[in-house]
């Protein structure tokens, strides 16, 4: 079975797409399949090549995997462009749907993806070894690397997504005292977030009112309803939101590290397992071989590509 054809757990993929639905123009609760026909927009045209198997890579994938002939995969829901999860069982796209896509012609295996509730709940049962890998991309951070590996293939600058004419005047971090701040719970912009508000008490200001929401869609639909004042995520998905929000979003803060430096993100895997060097070598081919390049292109994501993948590149 391949992650082009299976998507477990159908009524979550329900519900997030009737969220992903809700924050895109004209498009209501009850038509959930307009997401699907919506979401192609941020995606350029452009053929990615067929990948050829290669023997070598799939005889060096752990033997459980060789056994069961397909590759167990998780994620924690929508995260455009790199995952968008359509409303009928099977329907994702974005880049990464189309990486998996490539490392199954690539080893000539299927990948199944889970969907769990939440990112720390992704990162648990990697760790537990429920699960094969989680493609993410995910935060690469050294204190997850206590338990995890990191297969690094983008880079990730993080900002806000704010209502049209950013009426709070966000700027930075700094800037966000006393307001209504969305974050999607355990993920590194929550903790920078609630480390910026002690921060503001400190200094005698207000708190920040931190609204931490267990996906994207749920965290920009509490920007376009008025709940809270901002959201604080990684750009390439608040840029997605923006450009389908028919001009009732825009970024701030672009202009600022936001407690970040450089931001690595990629796919997880069990900490010192066979699969890590596997796919970090997999992932090379398709660097190579210009197929990660044709994907980030065709998914606007120029500015997130990195020279070569590498495992843990996080320093701090």
């Amino acid at each position: 079975m391949s992650v082009s054809g299976i998507w477990n757990n159908a009524k979550y993929v329900g519900a997030a797409a009737a969220l992903t639905c809700l924050v895109m123009s004209g498009c209501s609760a009850e038509d959930p399949d307009t997401a699907s026909k919506a979401k192609s927009s941020h995606a350029s045209s452009g053929e990615i090549p067929k990948v050829e198997q290669n023997d070598e890579l799939r005889n060096r994938l752990p033997e459980k995997i060789l056994d069961a002939d397909e590759v167990v995969s998780v994620n924690s829901g929508s995260f455009p462009p790199y995952i968008v999860v359509g409303s009928v069982e099977g329907d994702i796209s974005g880049a990464t749907a189309d990486l998996e896509k490539a490392l199954e012609q690539l080893w000539g295996i299927g990948i199944t993806e889970n969907t769990v509730d939440g990112l720390s709940s992704e990162l648990t049962g990697i760790s537990a070894g429920r699960y094969d890998m989680a493609f993410g991309p995910v935060g690469d951070f050294k204190e997850r690397q206590n338990k995890n590996d990191f297969i690094d293939y983008v880079q990730e600058f993080v900002v806000f997504a704010v209502q049209k004419g950013n009426p709070k005047k966000i700027e930075d971090v700094a800037s966000t005292c006393g307001l209504k701040i969305a974050v999607q719970a355990g993920g590194s912009a929550e903790k920078v977030i609630k480390d910026q508000s002690k921060e503001c008490e400190s200094d005698g200001d207000k708190a920040i009112e931190v609204m931490s929401f267990k996906d994207q869609p749920q965290s920009i639909l509490s920007v376009q309803s008025g709940r809270s004042d901002a959201f604080f995520s990684s750009r390439a998905p608040l840029t997605y939101f923006v450009e389908e929000s028919d001009g009732k979003l825009e970024l701030a803060g672009t202009e600022s590290k936001n407690g970040f430096d450089t931001l690595y993100q990629g796919a997880v895997v069990p900490k010192d397992s066979e699969m890590g060097p596997v796919l970090e070598d997999s992932l090379n081919e398709l660097f190579e071989n210009g197929t990660y390049e044709a994907i980030m292109k065709k998914w606007k994501l120029g500015a997130n590509a990195i020279d070569k993948p590498g495992k843990n590149l996080a320093v701090n």
